[in-house]
């Protein structure tokens, strides 16, 4: 299989993307799953690491590319007291306040909280934990990361952090705008705030739903250059290898990386 030849940027996210086969497709953590479980594992053990640093708390988290997940919010939310979503997707956002509201067929993510409490040491603190996120997630919000001000017309206050998780290379088609929506996002942080990222490496494609996605492909180099002239400094930037077992995706690897915003950043 081989990447879309036209790159698949917002507008076909919002036609075409069903949230409900994203997340039965990598978080069920189920055994007939096996990479995209792995793939999950992974990377909630990078964010347990991440969010483990010092330096990482504070009053507000602004989640930027949420989709209509909650895995990336299960460390962070010990650490800070209110987070706000934002998602382009329309379909995400009403996804992800189905699961805040605790309505019926909402995803389970019990087995991903639980495997998350387990990293911290208590598995049996998950209820506890998904209670934690449905509290401190207070906004939902329409973001589009190539605008200058992402949250356009809303204008939100600056943040003490901001993760954003398999979304840039998603919503970027070149390293040029992968570059001005690093600058665009930095808008949100306050200087002296983190960026937490977590960004697949060499990827053009990914498939769920018998739907195929494009992705930037991505190296280790180009992530942390654009983060720094977005105005960061970079704390903590690992990669690790990771290959799908099919042709779901051509992933290479992942970066987990941590940065700092320059108190001279604007």
């Amino acid at each position: 299989m081989e990447a879309p030849a036209i790159f698949t940027e917002g507008d076909f996210y919002q036609q075409h993307f069903d949230p409900q086969a994203y997340m039965n497709e990598y978080y069920n953590l189920t055994d007939s799953r096996k990479w995209a479980a792995g793939f999950t594992k992974q990377n909630l053990r990078t964010l347990h690491k991440i969010f483990s640093l010092d330096g990482l708390r504070g009053d507000t988290l602004i989640d930027v590319g949420c989709g209509p997940t909650i895995y990336q919010l299960l460390s962070a939310c010990e650490h800070f007291q209110e987070i706000i979503s934002l998602d382009y997707t329309d379909q995400n956002r009403r996804e992800l306040e189905k699961w805040l509201k605790n309505e019926a067929g909402a995803f389970d993510w019990e087995p991903v909280v639980k495997y998350v409490c387990e990293l911290e040491g208590d598995r049996e603190k998950w209820a506890e934990k998904q209670e934690k996120v449905r509290k401190k997630v207070k906004q939902v919000l329409k973001c589009d990361v190539t605008k200058a001000n992402p949250t356009s017309p809303v204008t939100l206050p600056p943040a003490d952090c901001i993760v954003t998780t398999l979304c840039l290379e998603g919503a970027c088609k070149d390293l040029a705008t992968f570059r001005s929506a690093l600058r665009n996002i930095s808008t949100l942080l306050k200087p002296g705030g983190h960026l937490v990222m977590l960004t697949v490496l060499g990827e053009t494609y990914y498939v769920f739903g018998k739907q195929i996605y494009s992705s930037l492909c991505l190296q280790k180099h180009e992530v942390e250059e654009a983060v720094v002239a977005a105005g960061f400094e970079v704390r903590l930037s690992e990669a690790q290898p990771y290959e799908a077992d099919d042709d779901t995706t051509d992933i290479k690897g992942i970066l987990g990386l941590v940065a700092r915003k320059c108190p001279s950043a604007s």
